[in-house]
């Protein structure tokens, strides 16, 4: 039997230390062991950006992740951009753009955009195209989501 190891990383503005098995995935540990289920299980080989993550202020496919790789980093899942009482102005933005219709690409695509966002808080069409290049989506064909995304940058003045 693998020994766990022990990690310590910051979740979500809250500071973890746990033991995991160092082959464990990332999406796995947070979705089966700390019941965050809002980053979602895709195709599993970092194609789809379902499982999106920030790991210090970067995305990253948590799929593709070892749990053991974030120790001593920041990591952002879904259940830290927003809350139910005060949803993130991204989230907000979503809503009231009809960017979200079946909602399982809804999480990556949020996190791809709060990244953007954070390193160029003005992109111009085509960058905000861009980076959702890593995030499929099945049912919006993207205008509504590019068009949420430039309605928060728009207000970033």
């Amino acid at each position: 039997m693998e020994e766990k190891m022990k990690i310590k990383f910051l979740l979500n503005k809250k500071n973890i230390e746990v033991e995991v098995l160092p082959n464990r995935r990332l999406i796995d540990f947070l979705r089966d062991d700390l019941d965050l289920i809002g980053t979602k299980l895709g195709c599993g080989e970092g194609d789809c950006g379902a499982c999106t993550v920030i790991i210090n202020g970067k995305t990253a496919n948590s799929c593709l992740v070892l749990a053991p790789q974030v120790d001593g980093k920041e990591v952002i899942t879904i259940e830290g951009l927003g809350d139910y009482d005060k949803l993130d102005s991204l989230q907000q933005a979503f809503i009231d753009e009809g960017a979200v219709q079946c909602g399982f690409c809804t999480p990556g695509m949020l996190l791809s955009a709060k990244t953007l966002l954070d390193e160029n808080p003005k992109p111009s069409r085509e960058e905000i195209m861009r980076s959702m290049s890593g995030n499929l989506c099945r049912c919006t064909g993207y205008v509504k989501i590019a068009n949420a995304i430039e309605k928060v940058a728009n207000a970033n003045n």
